[in-house]
Formats: structure tokens, C-alpha cells, sequence
């Protein structure tokens, strides 16, 4: 992720890298961020100025869907907007450059991915975040006079976005230039660069440079804070999140699951997490999960999961957020039980870290690179029989294949299973890859996966497959950092 800011005459905007995840734009760089934006964060800023002076082993976090779709939008738009920001975010992903457990529980939203809430300051305030498993920064929107273009949510405007307000909590402070912390977010300036108004390395009053994160569909910007993190049976004082003064199509704040010092389970020591994903048929109904964060995970495999190697990351200059996902070995895909024939070179990632694939909480529908795609797209065609496609229905959607079953009273589809490196195998329920279209005229059935073609042209860059959330409905995951293993059984989420 490519963090940056603009330069200008104060030195306290800077270019700068904040590691993985976003990226700089071929064309009009701060196209994102005009000379207007620009001045309204350095007033922003000015904002921040008065305050800069369960068990022992769990910890359990309630897990929703996040909604950011009018309440009028009809299937059509919803599985639109669902397959154009799972897109945006394979663009963001590939594109990208240089003791004790806690549970919370896990909200799903018609936005497509899935909320958690975190108590941070003193008193504790409650904010929303999107879990990502595929960055490594947390932040919050921040201060009263947050701003958020495109942003609105279901039955809600934009301004009723929950907000982490500094001047109500005892412990906010912002972060230091000086702070070690500071060159998490900052890893490629040396400390001696991005803090040249301090007097000496014991006495400097200059703070962290600003971020700007550009995302695939959105971007973010604001200060870096430290601040007590409340975790029901636990506290945990200098935590470093993002203060986020102003943002573009993000609808909550994110908390970055992936790899990486700054990344929720790096700070807090976690051992483990899993989750397990109700279905997206309950968006924004109030029904959640859990995330459970696990301090003390043993050496043993969890009972009943099945289980398969964290692959090594790979270690490319200039690609600094390969670093950051959670790789895993897909060898192989068969659909109706027939191998889909695909090159070796997309399953598995090269010299220059394109190819391979990752589990990424942040993406909604699976993407495949076409190479991969199209195997897979001719096998269901091939053995769906006596059913027509729609193409109509494919171009409304950007999903394909769509078949009209408007004549069926029942579909018999193939079955779609992937098989991992170790053995371990993941049978998807039919809900989990096809999705149901209810038309004026017609009734149809979409594939509920995505590459670029429907978009754009190919992105040959980055890992081949993105495992996104849909795929892993009514699913337990685990991610068992301390063992490197990726555990996973199917279940009904409650």
C-alpha cells in the first residue's frame, strides 16, 4: 500500500510511502486530492492541535455485514455495485507497490464486507470498523468535522458516519515524529528525512508526517495517533491508529487484519484469529458472528478444521504489500468434479511476485486472472445443459456466465471445490458461487466470481486468485499466525 502527500512549501507535507496497499495513479497523481481537498486537510489539521499535549485468553468481537446501498437498490444494482468494487479491489490488491483471546462479534453488510465494533479512548468510544484481512493499518473517521465524499449508507447520510472525537478521550495523543511507530506507517523514510525540524533526537516537538491512502475505489487521509484500545477485558494504551480527517467512497473505517507491525493482531501479540461469515442474505438485519482474537494458541491444530500452509510471502523490491496478505496453495479447482486445466504460473508466484493466490476479508466476490477465469467460466458453461445464458442480464450485472432459468422449476448446477496444498479441500455450498437474479422478465443465476475482461483489460500483476468473502459464507476460518496454518470447515454461522 503506496501512501502519499503532497508536496507544497510546509515541510510538514511530505511524498511519502506508508507500505503496502495503495498506489500512485498512472495519470494526474492527486487526481483523488485537488489543491482544494489539499487545503481543507491542512485546516483540519489545526483540529487535532488541543489534544496533542470473556476470558484471559480470548477475546470475542461481534462481526456484521456493512451496508452502504440505498434502500431502493434492486438486485441488478446490487450485484453491479458488489462485482465493480470487488474489481476495484483486485485493481488495489494487484496494483499495489512500494496470551489471552478476545472475541467481537461480526456484523454483514450489503456494502460486502463485514463490520466489527472497537472501543478506543478514555471513556472507551464505540466505532464501526471493515475488517481486512488484506492491509495492516487501523483508523477511524475522526474529529466533528469529518469529511467523507461518497460515502452515503443505507438509510443514512453521510454525516451520521460514526466519528472518534480526540477532545473527549483523556488518553489521545499524536504521534511523535520520533516515535519508532511513526516509521511503521512511514517504512520507507529514514527517521532523519521525515523529522528534520527536530532540534535533536532528545528533544523534538515535530509529529508524524500526515497519510493519504489511495485505495482501489476510495482513499483516506489524517494523523497518526496513539490511543488506549478497550477490549472488554483488556486494555491496551499506545495503540497506533489513524485519525482520518477526510475520505472518498469509504464508508466506515478499516481495521487491517493482514501481515505487518501496525496490523490489529501484530499489535496486540495475537497468536490466531478466525471468523466465521453469516451468509449475505442477513445484511444489515442485525445478525452477527464472532471474531475471536487468540492470545495463547498451542501448537495443536484446532479439531475439525481442516488445514493448509501460510505460504512465505514473496520478497519483491518495490512491492512492499505483497508482504502484507495471507498467501495460500490453491493447487487445483474442479468443477463437477473434472479438473479445470490452468497454467501452473498463475497458482504459484514468480520471481516478480505476480501469481498465487490470497484470502482477503476486504474483497467480495472471488477474483480470478482471465487465464484463470475463463477454465473455469467454459466448465460451468460446458456442463450446464439445457439452460441458456443471458447475455443481457450479464452486461446489466458484469457477471458471467448468467443462465435464464425463468422455465425451471428446479437448476441442477455443478459443483464447484477447491484443493489446497496438503490435501485440504474447500466444497462450496452452490449459494456461495451462484447467485440468484429475480427479474421483471427474466429469472437468472450469476456466477459470483469476477476477472478484468467484464472491466478493462487484464491486470497481470499480483496474485492470480483473491479469495474474497462471498466464496467463504457460513465458513469458520482460521488463521493460526504462530503454527503458519490456514484452517477452515463449513458451518452454519450464528
Amino acid at each position: 500500500m503506496l501512501y502519499l502527500l503532497y508536496s507544497c512549501t510546509t515541510k510538514l507535507v511530505i511524498l511519502f510511502n506508508l507500505g503496502p496497499k495503495a498506489h500512485f495513479p498512472k495519470n494526474n497523481t492527486m487526481s483523488s486530492f485537488s489543491s482544494c481537498s489539499f487545503a481543507l486537510f491542512l485546516c483540519l489539521l489545526s483540529l487535532l492541535f488541543p489534544f496533542i499535549a470473556s476470558s484471559n485468553s480470548t477475546i470475542t468481537i461481534p462481526l456484521s455485514l456493512l451496508n452502504t446501498k440505498k434502500p431502493s437498490q434492486d438486485i441488478y444494482e446490487k450485484l453491479t455495485h458488489l462485482a465493480s468494487i470487488s474489481l476495484a479491489r483486485a485493481n488495489y490488491i494487484k496494483k499495489s507497490q512500494d496470551s489471552p483471546v478476545s472475541t467481537t462479534s461480526l456484523y454483514p453488510k450489503s456494502y460486502g464486507g463485514y463490520s466489527i465494533t472497537l472501543g478506543f479512548g478514555t471513556p472507551p468510544q464505540k466505532i464501526p470498523f471493515i475488517m481486512d484481512t488484506g492491509s495492516n493499518f487501523v483508523w477511524f473517521p475522526c474529529t466533528t468535522k469529518y469529511l467523507c465524499t461518497n460515502c452515503s449508507v443505507s438509510s443514512a447520510s453521510s454525516q451520521s458516519i460514526p466519528k472518534f472525537i480526540p477532545k473527549s478521550s483523556s488518553s489521545a495523543r499524536v504521534l511523535g515524529c520520533l516515535n519508532p511507530k511513526c516509521g511503521w506507517i512511514h517504512s520507507k523514510t529514514n527517521r532523519k528525512s521525515r523529522c528534520q525540524d527536530c532540534e535533536s533526537p532528545t528533544n523534538c516537538k515535530q509529529i508524524c508526517p500526515p497519510y493519504i491512502i489511495l485505495y482501489g475505489s476510495g482513499s483516506t487521509g489524517g494523523l497518526a495517533l496513539v490511543e488506549t484500545l478497550d477490549m472488554s477485558n483488556k486494555k491496551i494504551p499506545n495503540f497506533l491508529v489513524g485519525c482520518s480527517l477526510f475520505s472518498s467512497k469509504q464508508p466506515a473505517g478499516i481495521a487491517g487484519l493482514g501481515r505487518g507491525r501496525a496490523s490489529l493482531p501484530s499489535q496486540l501479540g495475537v497468536k490466531k484469529f478466525s471468523y466465521c461469515l453469516v451468509s449475505h442474505r442477513f445484511d444489515d438485519t442485525g445478525k452477527s458472528s464472532n471474531l475471536v482474537l487468540d492470545f495463547t494458541a498451542s501448537g495443536e491444530k484446532s479439531a475439525d478444521l481442516s488445514h493448509t500452509p501460510l505460504l512465505k510471502n514473496p520478497v519483491v523490491a518495490g512491492k512492499n504489500a505483497l508482504s502484507v496478505y495471507y498467501y495460500v496453495g490453491l493447487r487445483k479447482i474442479t468443477v463437477g468434479g473434472q479438473k479445470v486445466k490452468i497454467p501452473y504460473k498463475y497458482l504459484t508466484p514468480d520471481s516478480n511476485g505476480n501469481g498465487g493466490s490470497i484470502v482477503d476479508s476486504g474483497t467480495t466476490f472471488t477474483y480470478m486472472n482471465r487465464g484463470v477465469f475463463e477454465p473455469v467460466l467454459n466448465a460451468f458453461v460446458k456442463q450446464v445443459k439445457g439452460i441458456p445464458r443471458t447475455e443481457s442480464i450479464e452486461l446489466i450485472t458484469g457477471l458471467r456466465p448468467c443462465f435464464n432459468i425463468s422455465r425451471h422449476k428446479t437448476v441442477s448446477l455443478p459443483e464447484l471445490k477447491f484443493h489446497y496444498k496438503g490435501g485440504a479441500e474447500m466444497t462450496l455450498s452452490v449459494t456461495n458461487y451462484f447467485s440468484f437474479v429475480d427479474g421483471a422478465e427474466t429469472d437468472a443465476i450469476c456466477l459470483t466470481m469476477i476477472t478484468d475482461s467484464a472491466f478493462g483489460p487484464e491486470l497481470s500483476t499480483g496474485p492470480s486468485i483473491i479469495l474474497g468473502n462471498f466464496q467463504m459464507q457460513n465458513y469458520l476460518v482460521e488463521f493460526d499466525l504462530k503454527n503458519e496454518k490456514f484452517g477452515f470447515k463449513q458451518q452454519m454461522c450464528k
